[in-house]
């Protein structure tokens, strides 16, 4: 489990295709410290285990999926958020996240306001019933809260439901990839799980309606 407060930025220093996986290696200093083989790191947002290590940075292998279900930042020279998994006495700075991408979203624009950066985003149709305003939602492994949203019980009229807001402040962009991010660009997405483990529960009738509630 990782908690959205990224540790350092890596960068990528070759991938290679090897059997039908993708083996990449991430250059970092940070995340290096204590690192053995079979943890977990989260890369922009995707929680992969690491098959190798030295002193200078670490290899993880990605299957075919991964790479079709994630953005493309699987390339040399490519800069990667990075989060070791939280260790049972850390500080819980974010909220929960597990690293299970579950899709991509486009930045649509970027606006620079006093003392922040407005990015507009794109997500699937699919992600529209898991956003709220000011709740929680995970970009290229960055926990972010999400200021304006679309649709039904959303906040703005002239956005999709599948539309959101963030607000950046400067530290954000600063120690994060998101300060590099254009217009066009994709960014992985990961939807609050809580809030789908609720949508599941309540598709499954497992939650009782409250006596005297409409059924």
């Amino acid at each position: 489990m990782f908690t959205g407060i990224v540790e350092e930025i890596g960068r990528v220093a070759w991938a290679e295709r090897r059997g039908g996986d993708l083996r990449v290696r991430v250059e970092a200093e940070r995340v290096l410290d204590g690192l053995a083989v079979g943890d977990s790191i989260a890369c922009g947002g995707c929680c992969l285990t690491v098959v190798a290590h030295d002193d200078r940075a670490f290899e993880v292998e990605l299957s075919l999926e991964t790479v079709a279900k994630t953005a493309p930042r699987w390339r040399e020279g490519a800069a990667l958020n990075l989060e070791r998994a939280l260790a049972a006495d850390g500080r819980f700075g974010g909220h929960v996240v597990t690293g299970h991408v579950g899709g991509t979203g486009t930045v649509l624009a970027i606006d620079a306001q006093p003392g922040a950066h407005v990015l507009t985003v794109q997500a699937p149709d699919e992600f529209a019933r898991w956003f709220i305003p000011k709740g929680s939602l995970t970009v290229d492994g960055v926990s972010l809260t999400v200021v304006d949203v679309g649709g039904p019980a959303g906040n703005r009229d002239d956005l999709g439901a599948a539309t959101f807001t963030l607000w950046l402040i400067p530290h954000t962009l600063q120690v994060t990839t998101l300060g590099d991010l254009k217009p066009g660009d994709a960014v992985n997405l990961e939807a609050d799980v809580l809030a789908k483990h609720v949508e599941r529960l309540l598709a499954l009738g497992a939650v009782p309606t409250p006596q005297g509630a409409p059924a």
